[in-house]
């Protein structure tokens, strides 16, 4: 006999739903925007404005595509195309030549700088000011304990469930 699984209730269900268009939409949106603003993808935004917010703007690939949430591979290729506009450079890990590290750029920095007002404002009209504070901090608290949920899982140790009959 399979298990019955446990199905969302009414209120689970309209959050999941709400979830489900945050992030699909949202991701979308600010991509769209980025191009009309500065010729970017979010993605790449991300990988500049990681690096900016390091004293050294250097991070090791490894951990930078972890902060963007993208694949070391993923991140390669931005990588590549990020070097040819001369924003970034990468370069070994001094004192560990298997590490490989990526370093913003003078200019790369500069178009961070340039175009992160639009994109603040861009996040605040999407999101915040559709909140108030209180509505904030709980947001806050929501998505770390969430966010928290998953980089903890690995998705393989998730229970095996069989795949759905065949009508």
């Amino acid at each position: 006999m399979v298990d019955q699984p446990k199905w969302l209730n009414e209120e689970e269900m309209a959050a999941w739903l709400n979830i489900s268009d945050l992030v699909t939409l949202l991701p979308g949106v600010l991509d769209t925007s980025m191009q009309r603003h500065a010729d970017l993808s979010f993605y790449e935004y991300m990988v500049l404005a990681m690096l900016s917010e390091k004293a050294d703007y250097t991070l090791q690939l490894s951990y930078l595509a972890q902060l963007t949430s993208g694949s070391l591979s993923r991140l390669s290729h931005v990588l590549t195309r990020l070097e040819k506009k001369g924003w970034v450079t990468r370069s070994r890990m001094p004192g560990n030549a298997r590490v490989r590290q990526a370093t913003l750029t003078d200019d790369g920095l500069a178009m961070v700088q340039a175009v992160a007002p639009n994109h603040v404002a861009d996040v605040r009209a999407l999101i915040f000011d559709a909140l108030s504070p209180d509505q904030v901090r709980q947001l806050a608290g929501l998505t770390d304990a969430i966010a928290a949920n998953l980089r903890a899982g690995d998705i393989t140790t998730l229970p095996r469930r069989g795949r759905p009959a065949e009508a």
